[in-house]
């Protein structure tokens, strides 16, 4: 079963972290939810979310997969901690799979990986980079090797149905989709 690391930190997009723990879960995919320190995370609009364990308890677990929520001031903070940084880095040196929605990607393009491909982002952070090595796209969903990049919260269920296949393939996504009943 795959693994999947999800780091909260104060400020983070509530839609966009709760949809990617829930329909991951949903596929038979083990979440680990970590808050950058003890306690409860309190998100952009208020709601508060109970990680499973620290950051720094995770760190010492092994990942198939790290997805990064957006929102603000959650992305800047993501990309304030170095461990953070440092994390999407080793994922990235051993070829596992990074993912960020919203104004996660600017985490991503912080440590380097983003570097040679195309991403997509909520509409004007990537840009404010001036990244002249990346791509950048208006796609919902963007998968580049093992990065994979989303817009926003209303793309939130399309990025994490996308995270789903990746992991687990096609036929567990239809089942994920069909259950929600989405059209």
């Amino acid at each position: 079963m795959a693994r999947v690391l999800v780091p909260l930190a104060q400020g983070c997009e509530e839609l966009e972290a709760v949809t990617i723990i829930d329909l991951l879960r949903r596929a038979g995919i083990e979440v680990v939810v970590a808050g950058l320190a003890p306690g409860i995370v309190k998100a952009s609009r208020g709601t508060q979310l109970m990680p499973d364990t620290t950051l720094a308890a995770a760190l010492l677990e092994d990942f198939d997969m790290v997805v990064l929520p957006g929102g603000m001031p959650g992305a800047q903070n993501l990309k304030d901690d170095a461990r953070i940084i440092g994390l999407i880095q080793e994922m990235a040196a051993v070829d596992r799979y990074v993912a960020a929605i919203c104004a996660a990607p600017t985490v991503l393009a912080a440590a380097g990986v983003l570097g040679g491909k195309i991403a997509t982002g909520y509409p004007g952070f990537l840009e404010k980079m001036n990244l002249t090595d990346v791509t950048l796209s208006a796609d919902a969903v963007v998968r580049d090797g093992q990065v994979i990049t989303s817009r926003g919260p209303g793309t939130a269920m399309d990025f994490a149905l996308s995270l789903v296949e990746i992991l687990a393939g096609h036929e567990t996504r239809q089942q994920v989709e069909s259950a929600l009943v989405r059209a």
